[in-house]
């Protein structure tokens, strides 16, 4: 779609911030007015919306498809989309391991180890790991503390959840993101061990990865950034 609009802004409107484009406030692909909970976040997406040049390209306005996310799909379908989230832990990325080479699994049990701990210890309950093809199934307390903590979150972190479990296969390191201390460079040690250690074997800091390889890893680290963003923004976590 071409750029329309001169003039971005917000307003503060039904207890929080719309962005409006020549002064008229944008609405979702829903028809609900694209309204920021907070002042902060409504400049982080007006922002977006200004950054826009000739043409209005998504991918690059993240902020905003959270947002119209929770507006349009999480707010109204949160029970559906959490029973997918919390499908998740028992094939959660951090449980899956290499049996061999040695230096593989010495990166993966630094990679993943510390978040698999500190859900263990944040939640008082085991989970257990394997190096098989075979699913797991961990034990009912792991699920039900899991559930309990997602089931707490506002609609806002909730909504960061979602995203991030599904960028990167695992709901210990979205609660880890969203409700500890995980930062995104944390997530994404995590979530690429396996291409990592084979970037070092054949070279790719000096020949590249491929193209479509780059791209995907590009648009999660977007998508992790962008979830922090909004989380600071509300003040929910600390960078």
């Amino acid at each position: 779609m071409k750029r329309f609009y001169k003039l971005v802004s917000t307003a503060a409107k039904d207890g929080g911030y719309v962005i409006e484009l020549d002064g008229k406030p944008v609405r979702t692909p829903g028809g609900r007015l694209l309204l920021a909970p907070a002042q902060s976040l409504a400049t982080l997406i007006a922002a977006e919306w200004t950054a826009q040049v000739d043409n209005i390209l998504p991918d690059t306005m993240p902020l905003t498809q959270l947002l119209v996310t929770a507006l349009d799909r999480v707010e109204q379908g949160r029970a559906d989309i959490q029973a997918t989230a919390l499908g998740y832990l028992d094939t959660d990325l951090v449980c899956y391991r290499a049996a061999d080479p040695e230096e593989l699994v010495k990166r993966e049990t630094a990679a993943r180890d510390p978040w698999l701990r500190w859900f263990e210890k944040h939640y008082n309950c085991k989970l257990n790991t394997t190096t098989g093809l075979v699913a797991l199934r961990h034990d009912d307390l792991a699920h039900v503390q899991a559930a309990d903590a997602v089931r707490a979150l506002d609609l806002w972190a909730f909504n960061v959840l979602q995203s991030v479990t599904a960028s990167t296969g695992s709901l210990v390191l979205a609660l880890a993101f969203v409700v500890g201390p995980a930062q995104e460079d944390d997530l994404l040690r995590a979530l690429y061990v396996e291409e990592d250690h084979k970037s070092e074997i054949y070279n790719e800091e000096f020949y590249g990865r491929a193209p479509h390889q780059e791209k995907a890893m590009a648009a999660v680290a977007r998508d992790l950034k962008a979830g922090r963003e909004f989380l600071e923004a509300l003040g929910l976590k600390k960078s």
